[in-house]
């Protein structure tokens, strides 16, 4: 629910549930939520800094790091001002693909 008020009210923002919560906006996933993770999608060039925040970690579904997607541990989002950062990176990147 913080996730989704983070988010607001965007045009062209969908949700799906893939054994998580993934939000898309214009159909590119944005941000998602797994378990107690934020998973954040990132400019590759970003991938580096995002990695530098408290609690953040590669995302690793498969075993193997994804490069432009981080997850942030529950600890790094607990602040609000910390969730909106992590979120607006992921929106921020998301707006900057074509849309499909």
């Amino acid at each position: 629910n913080r996730v989704r008020a983070a988010l607001g009210s965007l045009s062209g923002l969908t949700e799906k549930n893939v054994g998580g919560f993934a939000f898309m906006l214009d159909g590119k996933i944005c941000v998602g939520v797994t378990n107690d993770d934020l998973m954040v999608r990132v400019r590759t060039k970003e991938h580096e800094s995002l990695l530098a925040l408290p609690h953040a970690r590669p995302m690793d579904f498969t075993g193997r790091p994804m490069k432009g997607f981080v997850f942030v541990g529950l600890e790094g989002t607990e602040k609000a001002e910390s969730l909106e950062e992590c979120v607006g990176r992921g929106v921020g990147f998301a707006q900057t693909l074509p849309k499909k």
